[in-house]
C-alpha cells in the first residue's frame, strides 16, 4: 500500500473524528461557555489525554512499532511476533493498573501542580480533583488501545486506530446532551461536567472494545498472562523513557502551557482549548497520519538496509506534509475570527471569548507546519531505535518554551502563551533535521526545495485572495446558521479554489501524487509499493 493512500486512509479517518470533535467543542461552548466548570473539565479531561498522547500513542508506540515490525518481518515471524506482543501487553496491564491507581490517590497534588490558582476561586479546585479522578481510567482502556493499535499499524491495517477517536467525540457529545437535559431549569452546570467526566470513562473502554475486536478479526489471539520481563520487554523499557521526552514534545508542553494557562483569568484554558481544536484539524488530519504511515514503512527500509528509499520516503512526506500544511496555516490565521464567531459564538460563549479565542488561534498556527513536519523527521530517529537524540532536541525546546512563557505570559496574556508553543515547536523542528542531515540520514535537496519554493507562491495567492474576500462579509458570521453556512462556504472555497490553481500553474503540485490518491502502484521489487514516487 502506497504512502499516499495510507496517508488517506489515517488523514480521511482522522478527519471524521475532528469534525466530531469539532462538533463536540461547539456544542460545549455554547452550553457551558469558558467558565469555571468548563475550566475544570478541560483540566481533568487534560490530564489522561495528555498522558495518553505522551506515553501511549507516543513513546509506547514509537518503541513498540518497530520493535514489532521488526519480529514480524524476520526469522521467526508470526510466531516470535505475537509472543512479543503478548509479553508486552502481560506487562503493560499492570503498569497501567498500578500508575492509574497512584495517580488517582495523589490527585490533589497532581491538579494543584498544575492549577494551583484554582483554588482562589469557590470550589473549582474541589471540581477539577472530583472530575479528573472520574476522567482518569481513560488513560488505562486508552494506552491498551494504543498497543493494540501498533499492532495493527505495523501489519499496515490503519483503519480501525484512526477511527476509534470517532467513538470518545461521540461518546462526548452523548455527555453533553444527557447533561444539559439533567442540568434542566437548575442551571447547574456542575451536572454537565459530571456527564463529560463519565462519558470521557466510558469511551476508553469503548475504544479498546473496539480494538481487541479488530484485532480478533485481523487473526490474532492476544492474551494476558503472568508478567515476564523478557530482553525484548526489557529493551522495550529502555526506549520508552527517552521516547517520551522525544516523541511528546507537544504533550509535554501542553502541561507547560496548562500551568501557565490556569494562573491566568478565568476562561484562559477553556479558550486556549478550544482555539487549539482548530489548529488540531490540520495537524490531526496530515501530521499524525504522515506520522503514523511512514513509521512501520521506514522501519522496513531501514533494516533491509536500503538508505535511498528511506531518502526518498520522508522527503515524499516533507513535501505531502507542507503541501497541506502552508496553506492551512495561513487560512486558518486570516480566517480565524470569521471561523471563531461563527462555529462557536452564541448561548453561553460571548462575542467577547470568540474575539480572544481568534487571536489565540492566529498565534497557534504559526507553529502550525513545525508541528506537522516534527511528526515527519521523529521517526527518522525511531525507526533506528533511536530514541534518545530526541530527549535533547526536546528538553531544548521545552526549557525555550518555558523561558518565552516567563517572559510573554504576564505581558500578552493567553495570546502570549500560544506564541510562545509555537516558538519552541519550531525550534524542535530546526534541531532534528539539523540532526538528522549531520549524520546523513536524511537531507533536503534542491528538487524538494523548489517544490516547497512554489507552495510558498501558491499560498502567498491564496492569502491575498482571503485576505480581500472575509472581511467583506463580516456581518454575516455572527447571523443566522444559514448566513454563516453559505458566508463560510464561500470564503473556504474561495480559498480552496485559489491555491490549487496557483498551485496547478506554478508546478507545485505533481500528478503523479493525485493519480497514487486514486489508484494502488503495482508491486515491484523490495517493497516499492510502500513508497510514494514523485519525479
Amino acid at each position: 500500500m502506497s504512502l499516499v493512500k495510507n496517508v488517506g486512509t489515517i488523514g480521511g479517518l482522522t478527519a471524521i473524528s475532528r469534525v466530531f470533535g469539532f462538533a463536540r467543542d461547539m456544542l460545549m461552548a455554547r452550553v457551558v461557555g469558558a467558565g469555571l466548570v468548563a475550566d475544570a473539565f478541560q483540566l481533568a479531561f487534560t490530564l489522561p489525554n495528555t498522558f495518553r498522547r505522551l506515553f501511549a500513542e507516543g513513546a509506547f508506540s514509537v518503541a513498540f512499532v518497530p520493535m514489532y515490525s521488526k519480529a514480524l518481518h524476520g526469522d521467526g515471524g508470526e510466531e516470535k511476533a505475537n509472543a512479543f506482543a503478548n509479553d508486552v501487553l502481560s506487562v503493560f496491564v499492570w503498569v497501567l493498573l498500578a500508575f492509574s491507581a497512584v495517580a488517582m490517590v495523589f490527585m490533589p497534588g497532581i491538579v494543584w501542580l498544575l492549577a494551583s490558582e484554582f483554588a482562589k476561586v469557590p470550589g473549582k479546585f474541589d471540581l477539577a480533583v472530583f472530575l479528573s479522578r472520574v476522567t482518569f481510567p481513560y488513560l488505562g482502556f486508552i494506552s491498551l488501545m494504543a498497543m493494540l493499535a501498533g499492532v495493527l499499524n505495523a501489519r499496515s491495517r490503519f483503519g480501525p486506530a484512526a477511527f476509534a477517536p470517532v467513538l470518545l467525540n461521540l461518546f462526548l457529545i452523548s455527555g453533553i446532551l444527557i447533561g444539559n437535559h439533567l442540568r434542566g431549569s437548575t442551571g447547574d452546570d456542575r451536572v454537565v461536567g459530571l456527564a463529560l467526566a463519565v462519558a470521557v470513562a466510558l469511551s476508553g473502554l469503548g475504544q479498546f472494545a473496539y480494538l481487541w475486536w479488530e484485532t480478533r478479526n485481523a487473526g490474532l489471539r492476544l492474551k494476558v498472562s503472568a508478567p515476564k520481563l523478557t530482553p525484548e520487554v526489557r529493551k522495550l523499557g529502555k526506549l520508552i523513557l527517552p521516547a517520551t521526552f522525544g516523541a511528546g514534545i507537544y504533550q509535554i508542553s501542553q502541561f507547560v502551557d496548562t500551568f501557565f494557562a490556569t494562573s491566568l483569568e478565568q476562561g484562559s484554558l477553556t479558550l486556549l482549548k478550544y482555539a487549539d481544536r482548530l489548529n488540531q484539524m490540520p495537524l490531526g488530519i496530515v501530521g499524525i497520519a504522515l506520522g503514523t504511515a511512514i513509521l512501520p514503512m521506514l522501519s522496513r527500509h531501514i533494516h533491509t538496509g536500503d538508505a535511498r528509499e528511506a531518502q526518498r520516503l520522508q522527503a515524499n512526506a516533507f513535501e505531502i506534509g507542507t503541501l497541506l500544511t502552508l496553506p492551512a496555516a495561513a487560512a486558518l490565521a486570516i480566517c480565524a475570527p470569521a471561523f471563531c464567531t461563527a462555529f462557536f459564538v452564541g448561548g453561553k460563549f460571548t462575542p467577547a471569548d470568540g474575539a480572544i479565542m481568534a487571536d489565540i488561534v492566529v498565534a497557534l498556527v504559526a507553529g502550525l507546519p513545525a508541528y506537522v513536519v516534527v511528526k515527519i523527521l521523529n521517526p527518522g530517529f525511531f525507526a533506528r531505535e533511536d530514541t534518545r537524540t530526541p530527549v535533547w532536541t526536546a528538553l531544548a525546546s521545552l526549557a525555550f518554551n518555558i523561558f518565552l512563557n516567563i517572559v510573554v505570559v504576564r505581558k500578552w496574556g493567553i495570546v502570549g502563551l500560544a506564541s510562545a508553543t509555537a516558538a519552541s515547536a519550531t525550534l524542535n523542528c530546526l534541531l532534528l533535521y539539523a540532526i538528522l542531515h549531520r549524520r546523513g540520514w536524511f537531507h533536503f535537496t534542491l528538487p524538494l526545495a523548489g517544490k516547497i519554493a512554489r507552495q510558498l507562491l501558491a499560498t502567498a495567492v491564496m492569502s491575498a485572495a482571503l485576505w480581500w474576500l472575509v472581511p467583506q462579509f463580516t456581518a454575516h458570521y455572527a447571523g443566522p446558521w444559514y448566513d454563516r453556512i453559505w458566508s463560510l462556504g464561500l470564503i473556504v472555497t474561495v480559498g480552496m479554489i485559489a491555491f490549487f490553481a496557483a498551485a496547478f500553474a506554478l508546478g507545485a503540485v505533481d500528478k503523479s501524487v493525485l493519480s497514487q490518491l486514486r489508484r494502488r502502484r503495482a508491486v515491484r521489487a523490495k517493497a516499492d509499493d510502500d513508497i510514494l514516487e514523485v519525479e
